[in-house]
């Protein structure tokens, strides 16, 4: 008797396999963003389904960022550019279904952030380094407004670093995954009582990156952005977590 292992089939809906032809061609290069995919009724033909399964099939794809649908458009559907927020959505999704924790969405961050600054300590002109600089100002400016406007500051700061690492899939990424973390703990930091104390330190030690930076020195760099993480969200991730987090701070 043969020893083989079979697990049971799982049934996929007819929408899923649409869904699935349209994003497979995309991924070949069949179809590409500002072109249409074929009207409804024609859908129905190729497909051969109901209308009901193709509305679905639209549906789903218009959530995932895929396709924009116009009621009574005779042209149909539109492909999308790829947007971060479609992207940031399904990391919601797997965080807030317990399937992604807070501390693994933060090591992350830790982990891109100080590899994006490793980067950007050797390839930063002068030009981007008085941008850093200048980011820094707007930091400092805007903990006396609330931490909504510094919150907006220091995603300023971060972006500036990725674009400076000339990558943009780590500026993607770490966008996606702050607005996702903040998503979850923005209003307790917000209205923690050391709130500012917290941001005045972030401040010192986005000060003391650009200042790795200037010096080229992207290993300390790194380092110091990733204490300043740890230090900045540690607190809002359980104990038994922390052990992991501190493990990636060291160099």
């Amino acid at each position: 008797m043969t020893k083989a292992q079979f697990q049971p089939v799982q049934p996929v809906r007819a929408y899923q396999r649409i869904v699935e032809q349209v994003e497979d061609a995309l991924a070949r290069g069949d179809l590409a963003p500002g072109q249409r995919l074929p009207s409804e009724r024609e859908l129905v033909a190729q497909f051969a389904v109901s209308r009901s399964t193709v509305r679905e099939a639209l549906r789903v794809l218009e959530s995932n960022g895929v396709v924009r649908s116009r009621p009574g458009d005779p042209n149909g559907p539109e492909i999308l550019p790829f947007s971060s927020a479609a992207l940031r959505k399904q990391v919601a999704r797997l965080a807030r279904v317990d399937e992604l924790g807070l501390s693994e969405l933060i090591g992350f961050r830790m982990i891109m952030d100080g590899a994006a600054i490793q980067v950007a300590s050797r390839l930063r002109t002068p030009e981007e380094l008085d941008e850093l600089e200048a980011t820094l100002v707007a930091m400092r400016d805007a903990i006396e407004v609330d931490f909504d406007a510094f919150s907006e500051a220091d995603l300023a700061f971060h972006e500036l670093i990725a674009r400076i690492s000339r990558n943009s899939l780590i500026q993607t990424c770490n966008e996606v995954v702050r607005g996702v973390v903040l998503s979850l703990i923005s209003d307790k930091i917000a209205h923690a009582p050391n709130s500012r104390a917290l941001m005045l330190e972030s401040l010192h030690h986005h000060a003391e990156v650009v200042d790795a930076i200037r010096t080229g020195d992207g290993h300390a760099a790194a380092r110091i952005a990733r204490q300043n993480m740890f230090d900045y969200y540690a607190g809002y991730v359980p104990d038994s977590e922390q052990e992991t987090l501190r493990a990636l701070v060291e160099d």
